[in-house]
């Protein structure tokens, strides 16, 4: 049979769609046509194929080789099709039969020796492939990876010869399986950050009800110890959110993780980070930091000191929980529902010894911005005898609050499915309904504080959040009063 069809998996953002790989060989002058919008190193494949077939022994005839990756508008990159468009060449030429290859996908690099080297983005192909209702055939180095996703077959193959082997039923592959992993016991615990109890109350809150937190202090309050033990206070991650989180690192240029399966991501990128370095971006589109931290906590410290163009591009996201990169070829859009823990001192000196300098130091950070953020905490200086080496140990463990976090974020998600930071306008008027007394006492604190109506909403999803770790249905007064206190910073 001179024609053959295989297929693949090309990578646009955290989405892998499905490449088929048309291969025909005809009579004429020997020559090998890629077509199909491949990009430099999809070109060079024709090299890397044509030798790996010869060293393996297999035949490469001298006739004209046409292979078509379709759809032919969606670019291709890497070297992620050899493999397919190599046991296209062998179906299309007779050397294994066509109808083989029909149940599967194929994904791998070919060394000119026939090895199979590891790709990039193999979770979303697995995700694909398991919907498609395929099986996937990869190297074997991804293939634990792509075992990650429940009810897709992944079969790893270190050589060419393996995969045909199988195809050929002469020796089969093995199934590939996820390693279990336990995940890791962090010792960062918050009852070792000494006093700052207003502020424990606050990273409790918002871990319950997914809020953005902002913390103001001196240096020393503690302002790192309570964001780096924050994510402790989060609750496990689902099966669903893990697969998000893991595909993400999957296409960055890090990589994927066994390590890192189950664990929600902690960022904290230097605040000389570019807007890129945060939203992700390039040439060829890769996640940035804040979409690294899906499902987790982007920690931002020394906030002001961040180029501000850097902190404008965070609104959106903070909003949406999806960013969308923009380039001349194509869209990209990332997932980005992080929780935004950030610091900052009162002033360059980090104290309030001038207040003028310390005003003009908060002006850096947008009206816009700071709206965006629930929880405006200021953080004094941590008392002396806290500080003394005999001082005990003092409030509650990380696994105490978490506990409480837990139920209450069972609580929201049982009622909307949505952590109440989520809460969409019509929604939130439904589930966070006000009395007389609570309705006057908000519309005061619109007038005192200035709250604009996203303000206002703000307040509103705090105070839902506070009712739920109280166990109670009913906002009351005392719960609005604790919310409006987060939102009194004068800027």
């Amino acid at each position: 049979m001179s024609l053959a069809l295989s297929y693949a998996r090309a990578q646009l953002g955290v989405d892998a769609p499905l490449v088929s790989v048309e291969t025909h060989v005809a009579n004429g002058l020997p020559a090998f046509a890629l077509v199909g919008l491949p990009e430099a190193a999809v070109r060079e494949s024709r090299e890397r194929v044509r030798a790996a077939l010869l060293t393996c022994g297999y035949e490469m005839p001298p006739r004209r080789i046409t292979v078509n990756l379709a759809p032919a508008d969606l670019p291709k990159e890497g070297g992620r099709f050899d493999l397919a468009i190599a046991l296209g060449l062998l179906a299309a030429t007779g050397q294994i039969p066509p109808q083989h290859l029909a149940g599967y996908e194929f994904l791998g690099e070919l060394a000119l020796s026939g090895q199979l080297r590891p790709i990039p983005g193999v979770l979303p192909a697995a995700v694909r492939a398991r919907d498609a209702g395929r099986a996937l055939i990869v190297p074997s180095e991804n293939a634990a990876e792509a075992a990650r996703v429940s009810g897709v077959r992944v079969f790893g193959a270190g050589h060419l010869r393996e995969v045909v082997a199988h195809l050929l039923a002469v020796d089969v592959l093995g199934l590939a399986e996820a390693p279990l992993i336990a995940l890791p016991q962090d010792g960062l615990d918050l009852r070792d950050v000494r006093g700052q109890h207003r502020a424990k109350r606050a990273l409790e809150i918002a871990a319950a009800g997914g809020h953005n937190l902002l913390m103001i202090g001196p240096p020393g309050a503690g302002k790192s110890m309570l964001a780096q033990r924050f994510a402790g206070l989060l609750p496990g991650m689902t099966e669903a959110e893990a697969l998000e989180a893991a595909a993400i690192w999957s296409v960055s240029s890090q990589g994927f993780s066994d390590a890192a399966w189950g664990v929600r991501p902690f960022r904290a990128p230097h605040h000389t980070a570019s807007a890129v370095a945060l939203i992700g971006g390039g040439g060829q589109p890769r996640p940035g930091e804040i979409s690294l931290a899906h499902h987790g906590v982007l920690f931002l410290d020394e906030l002001p000191e961040f180029d501000k163009r850097a902190l404008e591009v965070l609104r959106e996201p903070l909003e949406t929980g999806r960013v969308v990169i923009s380039r001349a070829a194509r869209q990209v859009e990332f997932p980005a529902g992080f929780q935004l823990i950030a610091a900052m001192n009162p002033s360059p000196k980090g104290d309030d010894s001038d207040p003028e300098a310390g005003r003009r130091y908060r002006a850096r950070l947008s009206g816009p911005l700071l709206d965006r953020i629930d929880i405006q905490l200021s953080l004094p200086a941590v008392p002396k005898e806290y500080l003394r080496q005999d001082a005990p140990q003092d409030g509650e463990t990380t696994a105490m609050v978490r506990a409480r976090v837990e139920h209450a974020r069972g609580v929201q998600m049982a009622r909307a499915g949505l952590p109440n930071a989520r809460l969409g306008a019509a929604v939130l008027a439904r589930h966070a309904r006000l009395g007389t007394a609570e309705n006057a006492l908000l519309e005061q604190a619109m007038e005192r504080l200035n709250l604009s109506a996203r303000g206002r909403d703000k307040v509103l999803r705090l105070s839902r959040t506070i009712a739920d770790l109280a166990g109670v249905e009913v906002i009351r007064t005392e719960h609005l009063a604790e919310a409006m206190g987060y939102r009194e910073l004068q800027w």
